[in-house]
């Protein structure tokens, strides 16, 4: 069973599987950041485990980035909402940038030719397609 496994073990298959942060960094400290700056002031934990599913799939990390943002702070969850706290939000004139090359959207899968990327300082996220970028950032 996967929570039998060592903790690296648990990390090896996240990182075959391609769920991990677009540039390798921890996909922990990225998710924290990534909820870290949701427009959203409220949003139910369906809706954050879909922002969290660009950094991972992995139910384990992504219990550990729900965790660890409560644990830091960033979110309070109740009765199946999740409140930000940072009032944080992600600049698309300094924290965004546009790249030129054959990516996939983290979010809906399609394949895009210009990938929208969130810098953070855990890393870079990405590769997202226009629309996508907006809902992630949750812009719309």
């Amino acid at each position: 069973m996967a929570d039998d496994e060592p903790p690296e073990r648990a990390a090896d298959d996240e990182r075959a599987d391609g769920n991990e942060a677009s540039d390798g960094s921890d996909p922990v400290a990225v998710g924290v950041e990534l909820l870290s700056k949701l427009e959203d002031p409220e949003l139910s934990v369906a809706e954050a485990v879909d922002r969290i599913e660009t950094v991972t799939t992995h139910p384990t990390t992504t219990r550990k980035i729900l965790d660890e943002a409560e644990k830091r702070g960033v979110i309070e969850r109740e009765n199946g909402i999740v409140t930000t706290t940072g009032g944080g939000y992600v600049s698309f004139q300094s924290e965004v940038v546009t790249k030129e090359g054959e990516f996939s959207c983290r979010r809906c899968g399609a394949n895009i030719s210009t990938g929208h990327f969130i810098k953070l300082d855990a890393g870079e996220h990405g590769a997202f397609g226009p629309e996508c970028i907006r809902k992630v950032t949750g812009r719309d």
